[in-house]
C-alpha cells in the first residue's frame, strides 16, 4: 500500500540543503578541482529519503523493497537508477546521517534508561570465515552466547526517545562508555546490574547525575528513595526499545557486504525510530515525590 511521503521527504530534503550550503562555506578550496565524471540521478536527500522508506514498510529485505514496493513511488523518483547503482550511492549519505541523528537526540529531562545489545554481523557458524568486518566487529558474549559484530548502547528519557547512542566492538564492557555518553546530562539515570561499579557512581554523582542500579545477592542492602525504587522496576522501557529496533526496523541481520552500508543502515534505523510520532513511553505522575 502506497503511503504519503510528502513530510518525510520535506524534512529530508531541508536538511540536505542546509548541510550542503554549509559544507560549501567551511569547505578548503583546492588548487586543481576534480569534477565527479558520473553524477547521479538523485539527490542525497532523495537515497536518504528512500533508505528511511524501507524502515517503514512491510518489506524485510531491502533488495526486494527496491525491486518491488519502491516501483509504487516511480513518480516521486523518477531518475530511480538499478538496484546495484544505488547501492553503490548509498556511503554518500553517510555523513548526512550521523549529523542528522544527532540533531534529532532529545533532551533527558531528568530521567533516563542506559542498556546495551549485541547486533551480531554474522551467524555464529561464520564467525571465523567473516572478512567484511575484520579489524571492525569483535567477539563478545551474553546471556544466549558467543557472537561477532557490535554492541549498541544508548541513553532513552522517560518518553522513549533516544538521548545519546555509541556503537561499540562487542567485546567493549558497558560500563567503559557510560563516562563519554553522559557528559552534560544530569538526574537519574537507571541501569541493570552489569553497570554497577562504585567508582563509576561517584564520578557520575559529582557531575550531578546519579546512577541507580539493583544489588546483586552478595551484596549489602542499600537504602532506595521509593519513587527511585519504582522507576528502576520500569527498567523495561529500554528492552521494549530494542525489541522494537530489532523486530520492527531490523537494525540487526547479517547480510552485510559493505561496512559502509552497514553503519548506513544502523543509523537510518535510529533515525527512523527517533521519527516515529508514538514511542513506549512511561505514566509517572503517580511515583514523584510530594513537594
Amino acid at each position: 500500500m502506497k503511503k504519503d511521503i510528502t513530510n518525510l521527504f520535506y524534512c529530508i530534503y531541508n536538511f540536505a540543503k542546509g548541510m550542503e550550503e554549509e559544507i560549501k562555506l567551511h569547505a578548503l578550496s583546492s588548487p586543481t578541482k576534480r569534477f565527479p565524471t558520473r553524477t547521479p540521478g538523485l539527490h542525497e536527500s532523495e537515497i536518504m529519503t528512500i533508505i528511511l522508506m524501507f524502515h517503514e514498510s512491510p518489506c524485510r529485505n531491502f533488495k526486494f523493497f527496491y525491486k518491488s514496493y519502491l516501483q509504487l513511488y516511480k513518480t516521486e523518483f523518477p531518475l530511480m537508477p538499478t538496484y546495484e547503482r544505488f547501492v553503490s550511492l548509498m556511503p554518500r549519505v553517510l555523513h548526512f546521517f550521523v549529523i542528522l541523528l544527532h540533531v534529532l537526540f532529545s533532551p533527558m529531562g531528568g530521567i533516563g534508561y542506559i542498556d546495551a545489545t549485541p547486533l551480531a554481523v554474522c551467524h555464529p557458524k561464520r564467525i571465523r570465515r567473516n572478512k567484511v568486518f575484520r579489524g571492525l566487529a569483535e567477539l563478545g558474549k551474553t546471556t544466549k552466547g558467543w557472537f561477532f559484530g557490535w554492541k549498541l548502547h544508548i541513553i532513552i528519557n522517560e518518553k522513549g526517545s533516544l538521548v545519546r547512542v555509541k556503537l561499540t566492538p562487542g567485546n567493549v564492557d558497558d560500563r567503559v562508555v557510560v563516562d563519554q555518553m553522559t557528559q552534560g546530562l544530569q538526574g537519574l539515570l537507571f541501569a541493570d546490574k552489569g553497570y554497577i561499579c562504585k567508582k563509576l557512581f561517584l564520578r557520575l554523582y559529582k557531575r550531578g547525575l546519579k546512577l541507580v542500579t539493583g544489588i546483586k545477592k552478595n551484596m549489602k542492602n542499600q537504602m532506595v528513595l521509593l519513587h527511585e525504587k519504582l522507576f528502576l522496576r520500569k527498567r523495561s522501557l529500554v528492552e521494549t526499545v530494542f525489541d522494537y529496533l530489532k523486530n520492527k526496523f531490523q537494525i540487526e541481520h547479517t547480510r552485510h557486504r559493505s561496512p559502509l552500508n552497514a553503519f548506513i543502515h544502523v543509523l537510518s534505523t535510529l533515525i527512523a525510530y527517533q521519527l516515529k510520532p508514538s514511542k513506549p513511553s512511561l505514566i509517572y505522575d503517580f511515583a514523584l515525590p510530594n513537594p
